[in-house]
């Protein structure tokens, strides 16, 4: 269902449903989530891999449990809607880096993963769409995601349209950060790119931008001004400067 590896600092979280292309059903949402949240304070691990296990990424929802969801009532049917929109908002709040590792098609849900991982890295053979209006659904619970990644006319016609494609295009409208030949060898690179940096000032990142991306611009840099306040004054940002002017490496790089 999901294999947890653990390479070093770097945590690789596989989807393991591979004769269902990664589908994501009631468990798998469960095991994700309950992931994310162990790893939130585990200070062993700096960056978190997600990626699939086979041929795909994922094929987002599964179909056959979408259908009987569909025919549940409507109490149930909104809850396991809410379980599965916090799965993403878990993945996007992690305060570690998630790096998504796309080696197939990641449609749908799949491609709403994508949008929640902060870098994510495409493989030749990597297929997106968000195909939902497709089947009569509507990519609801991502589009929260799907709107900051891609914006709000790019998100329109994908989200409208239903298109598979590429890799090439995923990269140009900002779906994915990196094309890969070796996605493998690229993952490590990135990750070792990753750990270079302080996992403090990670974390810090994530919440400043989370935190204004919809502000007005005078708080904005209210707001910006109290965290590079308090990051000057961090244990990280101290450790980070003395250790630049002395000309030598901050303590978090000796860590593995």
């Amino acid at each position: 269902m999901l294999t947890v590896k653990q390479e070093g600092a770097v945590r690789h979280l596989v989807m393991n449903r591979p004769e269902k292309h990664n589908a994501f059903h009631p468990e798998l949402i469960e095991a994700l989530s309950e992931a994310f949240a162990s790893l939130r304070d585990d200070d062993s691990v700096r960056v978190v891999v997600l990626r699939g296990e086979g041929r795909s990424f994922s094929a987002g929802a599964d179909l056959d449990w979408m259908k009987s969801q569909g025919e549940a009532s409507d109490e149930e049917n909104f809850q396991s809607s809410v379980r599965m929109g916090r799965l993403f908002r878990d993945i996007d709040q992690c305060p570690k880096p998630v790096v998504a590792a796309i080696q197939g098609a990641a449609l749908g849900g799949g491609a709403g993963l994508v949008c929640s991982a902060d870098i994510a890295l495409a493989g030749p053979e990597a297929l997106f769409g968000f195909t939902e209006v497709r089947l009569g659904l509507v990519a609801a619970v991502i589009s929260p995601f799907v709107l900051r990644r891609l914006g709000y006319s790019v998100a329109r016609e994908k989200l409208l349209t239903g298109e598979r494609f590429g890799p090439e295009e995923a990269h140009r409208i900002g779906l994915v950060h990196h094309l890969a030949e070796d996605l493998e060898e690229a993952t490590e690179a990135l990750c070792q790119r990753l750990l270079k940096c302080s996992p403090q000032a990670q974390a810090a990142s994530k919440k400043l931008l989370s935190e204004i991306w919809d502000l007005p611009e005078a708080e904005q840099l209210q707001k910006a001004a109290r965290f590079i306040a308090d990051a000057r004054a961090s244990e990280d940002g101290r450790e980070g400067l003395a250790a630049f002017l002395g000309k030598r490496a901050p303590s978090w790089q000796s860590i593995p």
